[in-house]
């Protein structure tokens, strides 16, 4: 598999951690930031949910994927945007893709803040990582800013 096509199955401990973080974000209750983002499916038009982690940096709010080119990652690219939802609030949101060569800093600054829940998907990488070492596994991570 290669960067361009990364995308990690969720096993049965990452599946319920999600639902309990996805129950807590629907009952407005945020973990770290966490949200639940709703997209429309690009074939069925149905919305399609996932908890994820919203970061702020220097203003800007961004989407990681942690296990690569998803579902989610998919459907988001081919929308445009979707919503953030927490507890009954909805925010629409459209997104840009971020370059691979623009990820690093946003990349270090999420596993910075949420390195305990994800970094085993990075590959023994952690906030500590060179920015080479970051560009080298940045096509395996799609990164989208809120615009």
């Amino acid at each position: 598999m290669n960067d361009a096509t990364r995308y990690l199955v969720p096993q049965s401990a990452d599946r319920a951690f999600n639902a309990t973080v996805a129950w807590l974000a629907r009952r407005g209750i945020s973990i770290a930031d966490s949200r639940i983002l709703a997209v429309r499916g690009r074939k069925s038009g149905e919305w399609r949910t996932t908890p994820v982690n919203l970061m702020t940096v220097d203003g800007a709010r961004y989407l990681v994927a942690p296990r690569g080119h998803t579902q989610w990652v998919r459907n988001i690219r081919a929308a445009g945007g979707g919503e953030l939802r927490l507890g009954r609030r909805a925010e629409t949101i459209d997104v840009v893709e971020l370059a691979d060569a623009d990820k690093a800093p946003i990349l270090r600054y999420y596993l910075r803040k949420w390195g305990w829940e994800v970094g085993r998907f990075f590959e023994g990488l952690d906030k500590d990582a060179t920015d080479e070492q970051l560009a080298a596994v940045a096509p395996g991570f799609p990164v989208f800013r809120l615009a």
